[in-house]
């Protein structure tokens, strides 16, 4: 595989990765309501779900979706009731206060890292786009040490992206922001999410 070629899946899956989803949503809460230490994790967390989606896209998943819809549609609606579930939670404690008046509670390191990688893989789209990437991109004499370079490109396009997300939502100002607007911003978090997970499961 050429570097032009490496460097054009590159650039394609950064593309994707800054498109406004559930990941980057759940990213920019993160950092408002928690900090950038826990946003930052969270960000791996959707970087390693990333990389799950990415390698299924590379070693078949995808053809196996285009032979049993079925299967993919169990994994939209799958995904889009977990969607549907973070945001009905966000609905019921929009009005919550928060601790000290400055930030809620910090969740562990691991839970910010795991509901990360649970937002990002209950999207089973990328899958799909991946394929695309890397159809006509990726040779079939592709090397393994190749892939591991593209599933590390992956991983780094969305843990920095995502964790540059938490840092700018994590500054004061955005955040006394948000103090200010906690139930109207958490609401309008919770729909916007609510909206995507439908989409998910209906097209």
């Amino acid at each position: 595989m050429s570097l032009s070629a490496f460097l054009a899946v590159v650039l394609l899956h950064l593309m994707v990765a800054v498109s406004p989803g559930p990941a980057v949503l759940m990213a920019a809460r993160t950092g408002v309501t928690e900090g950038f230490r826990t946003g930052a994790m969270l960000a791996a967390g959707i970087g390693t779900a990333a990389v799950v989606w990415a390698a299924s896209a590379l070693f078949g998943l995808s053809l196996l979706f285009q032979f049993a819809p079925a299967l993919l549609i169990g994994f939209k609606i799958a995904g889009a009731v977990i969607l549907l579930y973070l945001a009905v939670k966000l609905w019921r404690h929009a009005d919550d206060p928060l601790e000290q008046g400055q930030s809620s509670a910090p969740r562990s390191l691991r839970s910010a890292f795991w509901l990360g990688f649970v937002t990002q893989i209950s999207n089973p789209k990328p899958a799909i786009l991946f394929a695309a990437i890397f159809v006509g991109t990726v040779p079939e004499t592709a090397t393994w040490p190749v892939y591991g370079a593209l599933l590390a490109a992956v991983f780094l396009n969305e843990t920095v992206w995502n964790t540059l997300v938490a840092r700018i939502f994590s500054l004061p100002a955005l955040r006394r922001t948000y103090l200010g607007l906690k139930g109207t911003i958490d609401r309008l978090f919770g729909g916007i999410l609510a909206v995507l997970g439908i989409k998910i499961a209906s097209t």
